[in-house]
């Protein structure tokens, strides 16, 4: 005879590893979330910190395109990510993330990106100002 089989069912998402800092939702028409990230900030990157989550929050309304926007993000959550741990970050590693970073805003600041909200070319002038010279 052959042995029943267990069948299980779900009603959300099924994880079969640890899940860190991740955020789902399902079921919904429109979603809106938010993540804050309080981790600590290697001594003297304070200042950097918070100008590249200020950039974060403000890089949805510089009018980039979808693909151009996220390479933006991943550049600066590159930096952050470099920065957040108690010691001092890799110099090679931070360098390369802000250049990425400046990089992505570029086309902004030098108004070659079509399509750009008002005001957003100086933004970025000044967002790529401010992440020259940190090191």
């Amino acid at each position: 005879m052959n042995e029943p089989q267990n069948v299980d069912n779900y009603d959300g998402p099924v994880f079969n590893a640890e899940v860190s800092g991740a955020q789902f939702a399902w079921n919904n028409d429109a979603v809106t979330q938010n993540q804050q990230n309080n981790s600590a900030v290697a001594p003297g990157f304070e200042a950097l910190a918070a100008l590249v989550t200020n950039l974060l929050r403000e890089l949805p309304q510089a009018g980039l395109a979808d693909p151009d926007r996220e390479d933006a993000e991943s550049a600066a959550r590159e930096v952050l990510a470099t920065i957040a741990r108690p010691d001092v970050p890799e110099d090679g590693r931070l360098r390369r993330a802000l250049a990425m970073l400046r990089g992505a805003l570029a086309p902004v600041a030098t108004g070659v990106v079509a399509g750009t909200a008002a005001g957003a070319q100086e933004w970025a002038r000044q967002a790529i100002e401010g992440l020259t010279g940190i090191l």
